[in-house]
Order: structure tokens, then sequence, then C-alpha cells
């Protein structure tokens, strides 16, 4: 029986047409699954459903999502995520050629948590530099993070009394039920890239997954160096949180969940 499926045109490319079209007729896809994102069962016969592809130096495995978890899509990871994946994945793995790696992402310190605003809890990833960042193509010792981040749309917080406003291109990656990315949009409009990529897998609590699917967005905030901290509870991280916004060192934005 043909599946529900959405086989988008990168993961198409990547598996070949005759592979893809098995798919979409039934003969190699699922019926039932297991959500690659938010881990509950999906039916790819009856609902939207989303091949995504893991893929890693060596290997690939192909994975299902629900299509309003996740679209279709090609996720980069390094062949040791990959194969410690694999078990909890269920899907095919091929061979790649070894020339495909992820590309190097810039060194950021990133921690998640719940922040309350509003009298709502809403899921939050805080970005702050392990060192200063400087524009691109200059030199000195001065911190430009915050104006690149405002460039390119994210906006100043003076407090944290209300949600700071969508920022469309932008997206989290939430991907076998961990975080693997923050996605920006592509220089020449294709397929987004990593704007931020974890080393390994960043796990989040089931509450933040929770809040991060009821309100399919990620609130964003970022600092410069030295202005957060690693915070060990999350009273302590929006304090600083707090702390960073009056002294005009917090920029934020709500990003849309996978992608979208």
């Amino acid at each position: 029986m043909p599946r529900m499926l959405d086989v988008s045109d990168e993961v198409r490319a990547e598996i070949g047409d005759e592979e893809a079209d098995r798919l979409l007729a039934g003969d190699n896809a699922p019926g039932s699954y297991d959500c690659t994102s938010c881990r509950t069962p999906g039916d790819s016969e009856n609902e939207r459903t989303s091949t995504v592809l893991f893929i890693g130096d060596e290997t690939a495995v192909l994975a299902f999502a629900h299509s309003t978890c996740l679209p279709s899509q090609i996720v980069q990871v390094t062949e040791e995520q990959l194969q410690g994946a694999v078990r909890s994945i269920s899907g095919d793995t091929v061979d790649l050629d070894p020339d495909k790696v992820a590309p190097e992402q810039a060194v950021l310190g990133v921690t998640s948590g719940l922040v309350l605003i509003a009298g709502e809890l809403h899921p939050a990833l805080v970005v702050e530099p392990t060192a200063p960042i400087v524009r691109p193509g200059t030199t000195g010792a001065g911190d430009d993070f915050l104006p690149l981040l405002i460039e390119q749309g994210f906006m100043p917080l003076s407090e944290l009394t209300e949600v700071p406003p969508v920022q469309h291109g932008w997206s989290v990656l939430l991907a076998m039920g961990q975080l693997h990315a923050v996605l920006q949009p592509s220089a020449n409009g294709g397929q987004p890239v990593a704007w931020w990529q974890a080393h390994q897998p960043l796990q989040v609590t089931e509450g933040w997954r929770a809040a991060a699917n009821k309100h399919q967005q990620v609130l964003m905030f970022a600092a410069p160096v030295g202005s957060i901290g690693r915070q060990p509870r999350e009273d302590l991280l929006r304090d600083a949180l707090d702390k960073a916004a009056g002294n005009g060192q917090l920029v934020g934005a709500a990003l849309p969940l996978a992608g979208t």
C-alpha cells in the first residue's frame, strides 16, 4: 500500500530515484514507526510522514518522523553519533563516500532550559561564546557577537516580560529526541545551513521537549562571553538572563522548531 511519505529533493538525490520510488510505493517504508523527533508512534499509512536521512562520515541511516515534527531533510552527524543512534532508529544503513563530513562550526556554548514568561513555560536555548566574537575580516580585541546577531534580526532585550518576535528562516533541529543544531538561511537561498551544530547531540529534558512540541518553537537568547556562565539550575539561569538583559547584553528571538 502506498505510504503518506514526504521525500525531499535533497533526500531523493542522496538515496537515488529507485530507492525513493520504492519508499513511496510502500515497498521499503514501515507502516508504523517511532518518530525520530518526538519519539512517539507514527503510522505512514494514515498520517503524513517525513523521511529524514542522517549522514555520518561513511554511512547513513534513513529514519522517519511525523511531518508536523520534522520536514524531510538531510542531517549531518559524526560517524560516532550515527553508530550510537542506530539502535534507536528504525531504518536502513547505506554506504556513502568517505568525503561526506559535517562542516566545522564556531565554538558556542549552548544551554537548554525552561523560561517562565507571562505565566507560561517556554523551551529556551541560551548561547554564549567561549571567547569574544569579532566581525569576519576584521582584527582586534572587540566583541561583535551581539551586533552581528542584531543585523540578522535578533532583538535586543532589556527585560524578559514577553516572548521575542519570530525569526523567520531560522530554526531549531530536534531529532532522535535530542538537540542537533540551530539552522540559519543559506546565503544562496538553498537549504538552511547550521549556524550552530552540536559536537554531540544535546540531551534535553522531557519537559523541555514537551514544551517545544506544544509551542512548535524555541526561544533563543544570546549574550557575550562572560555574561551568563554555565548555571546548574534553571532559576539561576533565569537570574543570569535577567541580569544580562538589564545590562544591555542580551538579544533573543523565537525560532520555529525543526526548520519549518
